[in-house]
């Protein structure tokens, strides 16, 4: 291809992302070929979306069997993947019913949806309290539903009915009391606010102060879900149990698909016609999902994770410890931020440099989200390329 016919493609693209210029053609495990055949460390898995690896092969397989079958026919006849993908989210999880949609957002929208729906079926009114520095998803509800500025600058009027908090702030909680919402969704880590994560004692101030006001309790897991923090679901860790949860990103490993989980209770003011999704849990994504669930449970994955991560978050401290500029570092499990006094965005270019990819979460956080099967010799590797990288910084190379 031509300069010239490179330039038009390139123009032919909505201009919503600032592009790195490297196109990457392949992938299997922790690794991303570009199109010279050059690799790379992935320590980004998609922004969480590859927790298996690139390519997964169980995934593989079974994706393409189902290639040989049948691609879609529509929510309006039943789907026997998307039953049996329903019946085991259901089954490891505490919740009982199963709204499948294309992504993180649209699960997101359907929580909103649904909570609303449920209050009015009781005949309460009120707000959905979201918190500061959230990320929901950008339709036009999602990114109402988050708390940030520079998300919804340009797009108001935004949609009505939401409040914002102060996150990990207990006193904050009595305004929770006046406001009296019919909900609140967080995530138990904000993933694009700073890999923050849910502190405990807020946590659980939090859900005696719902459970006391009949305040739906929803958790934003598209980033934490799917084995990301150390166990299958976030709130695993933190001794509650939601109300609603959704998920997407890890759950197709790769191939799109959201899900929004609710209690019976709450889940039976879902009626035909109140929601739908034409693409939503099809045969192909749903079968993709179904085999990034047997995958979890046949290669004890959540067990690797909990291994992987002790050596990973003890590589993590040993550069901080080499390194005075990195402030601080957060997370769980294979999620973690590394606040530095630097430009985050200085510092991924200086890895793609060293081929390593990693990622911004705000100007002075760099994200890292490993694949959830990452290796000790992936991790060394890792850590070596990191070094390479914050001693440039050191010397003021970058």
């Amino acid at each position: 291809m031509d300069k010239m016919t490179q330039t038009v493609k390139k123009q032919a693209l909505m201009q919503t992302y600032s592009r790195t210029p490297v196109k990457f053609v392949k992938g299997k495990g922790s690794y991303v070929w570009d199109e010279n055949g050059e690799k790379y460390l992935d320590f980004t898995s998609g922004i969480a979306v590859c927790n298996l690896g690139h390519v997964p092969e169980k995934v593989k397989t079974k994706v393409t069997g189902q290639l040989d079958q049948i691609w879609h026919t529509s929510n309006l006849f039943e789907i026997g993947p998307q039953e049996e993908l329903a019946e085991k989210l259901a089954a490891q999880s505490v919740f009982d019913r199963v709204f499948f949609a294309n992504s993180g957002a649209e699960a997101n929208e359907a929580a909103i949806k649904l909570a609303r729906l449920d209050a009015k079926k009781r005949g309460k009114s009120g707000p959905i309290v979201t918190f500061k520095a959230s990320f929901h998803g950008r339709t036009l509800g999602t990114l109402s539903a988050t708390a940030q500025e520079k998300i919804q600058h340009g797009f108001e009027p935004l949609v009505p009915g939401f409040t914002y908090l102060p996150f990990n702030d207990i006193t904050a909680l009595r305004d929770l009391e006046k406001l009296k919402p019919i909900a609140v969704m967080f995530e138990l880590i904000q993933g694009e606010g700073g890999v923050i994560p849910a502190e405990q004692d807020w946590v659980d101030a939090l859900v005696r102060t719902c459970r006391k006001n009949d305040c739906l309790i929803i958790v934003d897991e598209v980033q934490t879900g799917m084995g990301r923090t150390g166990t299958l679901f976030a709130y695993e860790q933190y001794g509650f149990e939601p109300d609603i949860m959704t998920l997407a990103k890890g759950l197709g490993s790769g191939i799109p698909i959201g899900a929004m989980l609710a209690k019976e209770k709450i889940a039976q003011s879902f009626t035909p016609g109140t929601h739908g999704s034409t693409f939503g849990g099809n045969p192909l994504s749903a079968t993709a999902g179904l085999a990034t669930l047997e995958t979890f449970a046949e290669e004890n994955i959540i067990e690797h994770v909990q291994k992987q991560s002790i050596d990973f978050w003890t590589k993590l401290e040993d550069l901080k410890t080499q390194f005075s500029f990195i402030k601080e570092i957060r997370g769980k499990g294979l999620m973690a931020g590394l606040e530095t006094e630097m430009e985050a965005v200085k510092i991924t270019r200086a890895a793609l440099a060293e081929h390593l990819l990693v990622l911004t979460a705000g100007p002075h956080v760099v994200r890292l989200l490993p694949p959830l099967v990452i290796t000790e010799k992936e991790t060394a590797l890792f850590a070596e390329k990191m070094k390479t990288v914050f001693t440039k910084a050191s010397q003021n190379n970058l």
